[in-house]
């Protein structure tokens, strides 16, 4: 099984911000966001800050895909 971001990207632009400005408002490392955007496993305390402030639930920002 693998991961996907895929939904992040999208809520990130549907919410007309830039992952950059997600990143600082976070407190979330570059070294983090890099992982996110190659679908690597972050922790769940990353997940947490993201939908704190997105407002939204992990299923909003992460997808399981089956191989």
């Amino acid at each position: 099984m693998n991961i996907s971001y895929k939904k992040l990207w999208k809520l990130i632009i549907d919410k007309d911000m830039t992952s950059v400005e997600v990143r600082k408002a976070t407190g979330i490392s570059p070294a983090t966001f890099t992982k996110l955007k190659k679908n690597e496993l972050v922790s769940l305390d990353v997940l947490l800050k993201l939908c704190k402030f997105l407002d939204c639930d992990f299923g909003d920002v992460i997808e399981v895909i089956k191989d």
